[in-house]
């Protein structure tokens, strides 16, 4: 039953690791409910204090949910539910449910592109965003935005101009409209396409949300556009989450000595696609899919620039350690929450401790732990290293 689903994703201090463990173990959340202490110990993969969680077998809270949903018309999509986008359950952390508005596409069978960048964009950003999105609409894409302020709410209106399909991701509950001026604009993209978030309903749109629902953006597409990102930016952790998952990442280039193009213009040089229109991205896969992919030859054309494919990144010679290195710099506590000061006395300036080793250290939920991760590093206070390892790079 359905709400065995949201049960198991809602109860408290399960991981993420350790849920899908368990649902892979007993084969659905309903069986995983009714099974004794001795079943639930018995799961691979999952430390006995995670597993004794699942005897908390409270349900009001999945009642309250589910009420909800049937009073503002959002349905639930479940990971083992046919509608559920391979692509997305193929990630390394997929979410267990789906919260959903409006008409859900068949993604798997789309050119699904994630556009994403800074919220605090130029009008250049605003208009590439428009333009690129409008362009790869008309062209036969799905557009996958954020629908935050800037980029994401630009890339959301080229989209709808051009009448295309548009998924909107949310950081909140589907009916917590942030910001608050787009609630005209979730309307819109519920009427042409779908809103998602696996965050249930009177959700606050919480900070810590937004980096861990780009992992969503990317796992529903086949590549990333990034359009205007500083050199500290969520734009960036997005188009790594889609290099993780096998996706391409393109990028909108700038002037150089603009800090918002920073982002994008070390992409490119790293091997990013240049994406100066629309096609620049979907000729790429062209032939992957077949006639659903066409020039939008009816729009203004972009003087076209050089473009390429993103090439794998090269592995040189391993660097020649320095004699020595400088001091760490300090970072003020006050601007720091509670899981990510945890985190940082867990982690070490040398030795990269992978995440799952951080959540037993610290006893954080995955979901928090991911979180503060990537606001620390988009703060710079910590690296990521292949593996999921971090390392500190900071004093207390």
């Amino acid at each position: 039953m359905l709400k065995y689903w949201v049960w198991l994703a809602e109860l408290p201090g399960l991981r993420s690791q350790p849920r899908l463990a368990l649902l892979r173990h007993f084969g659905s959340p309903e069986n995983i409910f009714f099974a004794d202490r001795e079943e639930l110990l018995l799961a691979e993969d999952v430390p006995p204090a995670q597993a004794e969680l699942a005897l908390n077998r409270d349900l009001s809270a999945a009642d309250r949910i589910l009420a909800d949903c049937q009073r503002l018309g959002q349905r639930i999509l479940t990971l083992q539910d046919a509608e559920y986008p391979q692509r997305l359950r193929n990630i390394f952390d997929p979410p267990l449910v789906l919260y959903v508005r409006g008409r859900m596409p068949a993604i798997d069978e789309e050119a699904a592109i994630a556009v994403v960048g800074t919220r605090k964009c130029t009008p250049y950003g605003v208009a590439s965003a428009e333009r690129l999105s409008q362009e790869l609409a008309a062209s036969g894409a799905v557009v996958v935005t954020g629908l935050a302020r800037g980029v994401d709410t630009a890339a959301a209106r080229g989209a709808l101009r051009a009448g295309g399909t548009v998924v909107g991701v949310t950081g909140g509950g589907l009916d917590v409209v942030y910001p608050p001026e787009n609630g005209d604009l979730y309307d819109d993209v519920a009427s042409a396409g779908v809103l998602l978030s696996e965050y249930p309903p009177g959700s606050p749109p919480d900070k810590t949300h937004f980096p861990v629902r780009n992992r969503i953006m990317s796992g529903l597409s086949v590549a990333a556009l990034i359009v205007e990102a500083p050199e500290r930016s969520g734009a960036l952790i997005t188009a790594r989450l889609a290099l993780d998952q096998g996706r391409d990442v393109y990028a909108v280039p700038g002037p150089i000595s603009a800090p918002v193009s920073v982002g994008c213009n070390r992409l490119i040089r790293d091997g990013a696609g240049l994406a100066a229109e629309g096609w620049d991205i979907l000729r790429d896969f062209q032939e992957r899919f077949p006639g659903k992919l066409r020039p939008a030859g009816d729009l203004p054309a972009w003087t076209p620039l050089p473009t390429r494919r993103r090439a794998e990144p090269q592995r040189g010679p391993e660097p020649v350690p320095e004699p020595e290195k400088p001091a760490l710099r300090t970072v003020d506590r006050s601007g720091l929450t509670d899981d990510q000061i945890a985190l940082l006395r867990a982690l070490e300036p040398e030795e990269p401790i992978q995440v799952d080793d951080l959540i037993q250290a610290t006893g954080i939920p995955a979901r928090r732990v991911s979180s503060a991760l990537t606001m620390l590093e988009i703060d710079g206070c910590v690296q990521q290293h292949s593996g999921k390892r971090y390392t500190r790079t900071v004093e207390l």
